[in-house]
C-alpha cells in the first residue's frame, strides 16, 4: 500500500508540479502526517522532492526531474483504453493523434496486459446522443478546440434564442453533452456557455489571455447546468396523479424534476395521489410538459395551467371529432 501510495505522489507532483500536503493527502485517502513521511522517504532514496515555503507553497519536483514509469496494473491499462473516444476526438481533429497513441501504448505495455486492452475497445462503446438524437458536427468546432489549447482569443458571431450577436471572448473550455458540443467562453469578467452548432462565423486571433486561476471547467459546468434547470422550471404545480400517472411521470421527467418532485403518500378513494410538480415559466410550457402523461393526471392548482390544460385538450379533442366526421 506504501509502495502504491509514494508512486501516486510522485506521479501527481509530475502532473500537476506543485501540490499542497493536505491536497496529497485527500488524493491518497490518509493524514497529513503519512503524507509528510512519505515526503521524507522519498527525499531519502534520491528523489529531489523540495517544498516551498508560505501561503503560496507546497512540494515540487526538481526542475527537469522525470519519473519513468513502464508498469501499469491491468485495471489501469484498460481504463487508459477505455478513454479513447473515437468520435468526439475525430470531431476535434484529434481521431489520426488517438490511434497513434494507442498503438504507442500497447507497443509499450508486457504482453499479458496487451489482450485485456483491446478488449475494452471490443466490449465498450460510447454512444454519446441521446435517443432518438444525431450528434452535431459545428463547423467552427476544430476552429474553437484549437483556440482552447493554444489560449487565445476568438471572435464570433452567434445565434442566440433572441438576436444574432458578435462576441469576442475567450475560450476556456469545451462540453460535449448529449451529442452537442459547448464552450465556456469568457467575456470581460464573465463566464458565458455557447452552443457550438449555434456559432455562425469564428475568426482565431493570436491575442493571448490570462486563464482565470481559479476557473474549474467541470465545477462550472454543473453550476451553469443546475441554474438553467432552475430556470426553466421556477414553478410548482399541485397535481393528481393515478397509479400508472406515477410511473409515467417517474419515467419522463428530466434528472432535475424528478429529484424535486413531492408525492403524498396517501391516495384517495380511486388510488390517485398528489404531487407537486415543478413545472416551466408559463402555462403553456408547463402544460406541454404534462399533457406528456395523457389522462393519467389532473392539474389542480395553479388555476391558469388548470384552465390551459382544459383550452388545449378541448382544442384537441375538437380536431379529433372534426376529423372522424370528414
Amino acid at each position: 500500500m506504501r509502495a502504491s501510495r509514494m508512486l501516486s505522489i510522485l506521479t501527481t507532483l509530475q502532473a500537476r508540479g506543485q501540490v499542497t500536503a493536505p491536497e496529497l493527502a485527500e488524493a491518497c485517502e490518509v493524514s497529513v502526517r503519512t503524507i509528510y513521511r512519505d515526503i521524507d522517504a522519498l527525499a531519502a532514496s534520491g528523489v529531489p522532492v523540495y517544498a516551498d515555503r508560505g501561503a503560496e507553497g507546497g512540494y515540487r519536483l526538481l526542475d527537469g526531474y522525470r519519473v519513468r514509469l513502464n508498469g501499469l496494473s491491468p485495471s489501469e491499462a484498460e481504463t487508459l483504453f477505455l478513454a479513447g473516444l473515437p468520435g468526439p476526438a475525430a470531431a476535434l481533429g484529434l481521431d489520426a493523434a488517438m490511434i497513434a497513441a494507442q498503438n504507442k501504448l500497447m507497443a509499450a505495455l508486457p504482453v499479458h496486459l496487451r489482450q485485456d486492452a483491446r478488449g475494452m475497445q471490443e466490449r465498450f462503446h460510447l454512444d454519446a446522443p441521446g435517443w432518438f438524437g444525431e450528434a452535431e458536427e459545428p463547423k467552427h468546432l476544430r476552429t474553437i478546440a484549437g483556440a482552447v489549447l493554444r489560449g487565445t482569443l476568438i471572435k464570433i458571431r452567434y445565434q442566440s434564442w433572441r438576436a444574432e450577436k458578435q462576441r469576442r471572448l475567450a475560450p476556456l473550455g469545451l462540453v460535449l453533452k448529449g451529442g452537442s458540443w459547448y464552450l465556456a467562453g469568457q467575456v470581460d469578467s464573465s463566464v458565458r456557455t455557447y452552443r457550438i452548432a449555434r456559432v455562425l462565423d469564428c475568426t482565431a486571433l493570436d491575442d493571448r489571455f490570462d486563464r482565470p486561476a481559479d476557473f474549474d471547467l467541470a465545477g462550472y459546468w454543473q453550476a451553469a447546468t443546475l441554474r438553467l434547470e432552475a430556470e426553466m422550471h421556477p414553478n410548482v404545480a399541485i397535481v393528481r396523479l393515478s397509479p400508472f400517472g406515477v410511473k409515467l411521470l417517474d419515467a419522463l421527467s428530466q434528472p432535475y424534476v424528478k429529484a424535486r418532485i413531492e408525492i403524498e403518500e396517501t391516495t384517495d378513494v380511486d388510488g390517485w395521489r398528489i404531487a407537486r410538480v415543478p413545472v416551466g415559466k408559463t402555462s403553456w410550457h408547463a402544460a406541454s410538459e404534462l399533457l406528456r402523461l395523457g389522462s393519467e393526471v389532473e392539474v389542480l392548482e395553479p388555476v391558469d395551467l388548470r384552465d390551459k390544460m382544459a383550452e388545449m385538450t378541448e382544442a384537441m379533442a375538437a380536431r379529433y371529432r372534426a376529423a372522424r366526421k370528414t
